[in-house]
């Protein structure tokens, strides 16, 4: 007899590859386990080739309508790995047993607000979601995280054998590499580069594009769509990224990774999971103002954007040049 679970992350990018450790292990470790997962439309991607998930449900604004929708699937376990007021209060109508993991919302406060970061545990988010399942006897393998794409429709002709990712944007401007420490770093690189990033990010993306001279750069932001984003990284020599989606992309094509913090901190448990070993954290620290936020702003509270404009370039490229 099926074992029906519902797991419920509605965003974003990079916290949705992060539960790909639980989806995995819990239908490889659970028998008859039927695996479904509640994500917000715009995000079905990072998902839509997962072949552990049996069913994909979207969530598209209408709580009601959902809610309806999931009541007809008579689960027997719900998942949640977001916890917000949606995914609490789906809970509460599905009246059904369900689980979920410690958001560390109380210790990331004191963070921010007192920077008392010694309070944060050092336990990465992917084995706090681990939590939510410890009822079920299912322990992590330790393969890291899955990102999945269809090799027919999402790979891509490239215009190098070997080059390094340069991730331009990210979802708030203090986690974003500024343009100009961006020039600094691509200027150092000896590897050809290719740039990625959201259609939001065009106009940054034009501006590295047209500081860095006499090398070779392709600009291929705004041009893909996610899956072929993730493509292209699977094919690279190593990326240089922020606190983003594509960073914990990286990580589950096991990819070494140039990771440069702004106003973000590694400690709130979301850096890299498992990627290559060559890894490596860039950051500035003994800063009083970091961290600001646990997420982000449009621009620096401070107005100097220390976290991002302090940082080594010269190393970040002689990383991404050892490769």
């Amino acid at each position: 007899m099926k074992i029906k679970f519902l797991i419920i992350r509605l965003s974003s990018i990079g916290d949705i590859v992060l539960t790909s450790p639980v989806i995995r292990c819990l239908k490889q470790q659970v028998k008859d386990a039927e695996i479904h997962y509640l994500v917000k439309k715009q995000f079905i991607d990072t998902i839509k080739n997962n072949p552990y998930i049996d069913k994909i449900h979207t969530f598209d604004g209408n709580l009601k309508k959902t809610i309806e929708e999931l009541k007809k699937e008579n689960f027997d376990h719900i998942i949640d790995l977001h916890k917000n007021f949606r995914s609490i209060r789906i809970r509460n109508k599905l009246r059904v047993p369900d689980l979920t993991f410690n958001k560390l919302n109380v210790e990331k406060w004191f963070a921010v607000k007192l920077k008392r970061k010694a309070l944060l545990p050092d336990v990465h988010i992917v084995d706090r979601y681990f939590e939510a399942i410890l009822p079920f006897d299912v322990k992590n393998d330790g393969k890291g995280l899955d990102y999945f794409i269809n090799s027919e429709t999402d790979a891509i002709k490239l215009p190098y054998e070997k080059f390094i990712v340069f991730v331009t944007g990210a979802k708030h401007a203090t986690k974003q590499i500024p343009t100009e420490i961006a020039t600094k770093i691509l200027s150092k690189v000896k590897h050809p580069v290719i740039l990625l990033g959201s259609k939001e990010d065009i106009a940054i993306s034009e501006k590295i594009t047209q500081g860095v001279k006499d090398k070779k750069i392709t600009n291929l932001t705004g041009k893909l769509t996610l899956n072929q984003s993730a493509y292209v990284i699977s094919q690279s020599t190593g990326i240089i990224t922020p606190d983003t989606g594509l960073m914990h992309i990286a990580s589950a094509y096991k990819k070494p990774i140039a990771s440069v913090w702004g106003n973000t901190i590694p400690e709130f448990g979301m850096y890299p999971y498992k990627p290559d070993s060559r890894s490596k954290i860039f950051e500035v620290k003994n800063l009083k103002c970091r961290p600001c936020s646990k997420l982000g702003y449009k621009k620096c509270p401070k107005g100097h954007f220390n976290c991002m404009m302090k940082q080594d370039t010269d190393s970040i490229a002689a990383f991404v040049n050892s490769l």
